[in-house]
């Protein structure tokens, strides 16, 4: 993509990433796919990125990267990891973007730096906070093998791709929390209607019984109720 240069360019590019974002969630997808497709666009879409990625952290010590464009990225977040400093961490948890211009002066990250000179071409990093919902956080980061690869446009368009990204994958992961909330209840609404045949008991008892059945075999309520439904779990332990 070539690099923006003016206010109408700017903006078009804003229009086009607000139309990719909106495409993408009406195809009603997943949540990985949501942000695997959003990490492809960052790539295209921010002047100067040949690679994308996003770093997801809960407690800056485990770190997943859920979507990227190459390996390059898989394994700065693993070097993160190791040394638990570095720009994506950064921006995750302190800072809305961090811009490591060139990582061979860049002194902000010794160990982190080290190790990706040493087994990346990286040399150019730009992180992007990701307002994640609950304690997750995380970042959107495009990399660069050249040094100062990014510039102001970069920034500002990156800072907008990732607050679309942030709202698209949200809404992506509330919509599979919702549908595997209803596919729980359904199946604990079933399992009750079942106990509630058999044993000629009303609605509480038969939870209770079912909650019984979950504490006794030490399994969640909906994988017994499932397992009641599929019959591979008898109804009433004798005892």
């Amino acid at each position: 993509m070539s690099l923006v240069n003016d206010p109408a360019s700017v903006d078009s590019t804003f229009r086009r990433i607000a139309d990719i974002v909106h495409e993408l969630y009406s195809r009603d997808v997943d949540s990985d796919t949501v942000i695997a497709e959003l990490a492809e666009h960052a790539a295209v879409e921010v002047p100067g990125a040949l690679y994308a990625g996003v770093t997801v952290t809960r407690n800056a010590k485990h770190i997943d990267t859920p979507a990227a464009t190459h390996h390059w990225p898989i394994l700065l977040d693993e070097i993160q990891q190791r040394h638990r400093e570095g720009p994506c961490l950064t921006a995750a948890w302190e800072e809305k973007t961090v811009h490591v211009a060139d990582l061979t002066r860049d002194e902000r990250f010794p160990l982190y730096a080290r190790d990706v000179l040493a087994q990346t071409p990286i040399r150019t990093i730009m992180a992007f906070q990701l307002f994640i919902a609950g304690e997750t956080m995380g970042a959107l980061n495009v990399y660069a093998e050249t040094p100062n690869a990014f510039g102001p446009e970069s920034r500002e368009i990156g800072l907008i791709f990732a607050a679309h990204s942030s709202v698209a994958w949200n809404a992506a992961r509330r919509d599979e929390q919702f549908k595997r909330a209803l596919a729980s209840r359904d199946a604990i609404g079933q399992a009750k209607g079942i106990l509630m045949e058999r044993y000629g008991v009303d609605a509480v008892q038969a939870f209770a019984l079912l909650r019984k059945l979950s504490q006794d075999a030490n399994t969640p309520l909906v994988r017994v109720a499932s397992d009641l439904i599929e019959g591979t779990l008898p109804a009433r332990q004798d005892g």
